[in-house]
């Protein structure tokens, strides 16, 4: 069987910086390794030294298409002062991607906090959209020329749910629920900024959906309540997509104890159709260490992504999570989401069988089973 995807489809991989540049000191999750409340990144992949290495890699998989993040600490490590060196470094980055045929996402806000906006209380201060957006539009201001693609905030409710309801990430918070419209505030002005300074850009968010098989107050909370309060100030919706929450459970599972449910990325797409935007695949992908599971679950998730596109869904791209393995969150090194191994030792990359796999599709632009 045959899936052809659209002419001009980006096939791709994502990356987020404090999980694979290494060697930031300066933010909050920095300072909770070093408090003992969660593992430390270190070096990590040390992709802030290798990063043309690893687009070689991509390039050699054909992807035509990469997300990463600018680490905002390394920007503006004091507050109002930006690090010219450190845009300079952003601008190899992108630079390196172009002279590959690579177009780049941008992220402009992957979790961390620089320390002195953590000490401001982050996305609780109500001045937050204000230094948020104030960041957004200096990068993009010195960065914009070869950028056309940028995401403000990614995946704000997870951020919500690990750090304020939860109390897993930086700040350790339980039931708080404050920052979430200055999320939605800080998006919208980051919006208009851009628009400002780049008209022609493209600004969206990377927005993870869970499938709830059932209508409900957290379905509404967790898919909606931030695409609903940014719909007037985006280009497009990136969607991250994972998992369904039910209480069903099939047997099919990733390293992380995650379910593998390929259908719920066609009814996550279907339900964002309301918004009539174009929606990019930012995030999808699992942890298989074995890197048994990978091949098939790329592959009946772009079947499903697929059958969307056909009934009318305005997908325009696919960026597998992560090109690299890489320091995942709370749960320190040992998942390995990556199409390419990384011998944590040594550092060295080796591309899995499955990245083989994918590298098919990215080329020829079409699926076959």
């Amino acid at each position: 069987m045959e899936y052809r995807f659209p002419e001009g489809f980006f096939w791709g991989s994502a990356t987020s910086a404090y999980q694979v540049e290494g060697g930031i000191e300066n933010n909050d999750w920095a300072l909770a390794a070093r408090q003992g409340k969660i593992p430390a990144a270190g070096r990590a992949m040390d992709h802030y030294n290798r990063f043309e290495e690893d687009f070689d890699i991509a390039k050699e998989l054909d992807q035509n298409s990469h997300r990463f993040s600018i680490e905002w600490a390394r920007i503006e490590p004091e507050e109002g002062k930006f690090n010219e060196k450190e845009i300079e470094h952003y601008r190899k980055v992108i630079e390196a991607l172009r002279e590959r045929g690579i177009e780049p996402f941008v992220t402009l806000w992957h979790f961390t906090l620089p320390l002195w906006f953590s000490h401001l209380g982050g996305f609780e201060n109500k001045r937050s959209s204000f230094y948020f957006s104030r960041y957004c539009e200096y990068v993009v201001k010195n960065l914009g020329k070869n950028v056309k693609f940028w995401i403000t905030i990614n995946e704000p409710m997870v951020y919500i749910g690990a750090g304020y309801l939860k109390g897993q990430w930086p700040p350790f918070k339980i039931l708080n629920f404050s920052p979430v419209g200055n999320l939605v505030k800080a998006h919208n002005e980051s919006f208009q900024k851009i628009k400002n300074v780049s008209p022609e850009a493209k600004v969206g968010v990377a927005k993870n959906n869970i499938y709830f098989q059932k209508l409900s107050f957290l379905k509404y909370f967790w898919n909606y309540r931030f695409l609903n309060g940014i719909k007037e100030n985006q280009d497009f919706i990136g969607l991250n997509y994972y998992f369904r929450a039910s209480w069903l459970k099939g047997k099919e599972r990733s390293d992380m104890n995650w379910e593998i449910f390929p259908e719920g990325i066609y009814h996550v797409l279907k339900e964002l159709k309301k918004y009539n935007k174009p929606i990019y695949i930012t995030e999808n992908g699992l942890a298989d260490a074995k890197d048994l599971k990978r091949e098939e679950f790329i592959k009946e998730h772009l079947k499903w992504v697929h059958k969307a596109i056909q009934e009318g869904i305005d997908v325009r791209g696919y960026f597998y999570w992560s090109l690299l393995d890489n320091f995942e969150w709370d749960k320190g090194f040992w998942p390995r989401f990556g199409l390419v191994e990384v011998d944590y030792g040594t550092l060295e990359r080796k591309v899995r069988p499955s990245a083989y796999e994918y590298a098919k599709i990215c080329k020829e632009n079409k699926l076959e089973i």
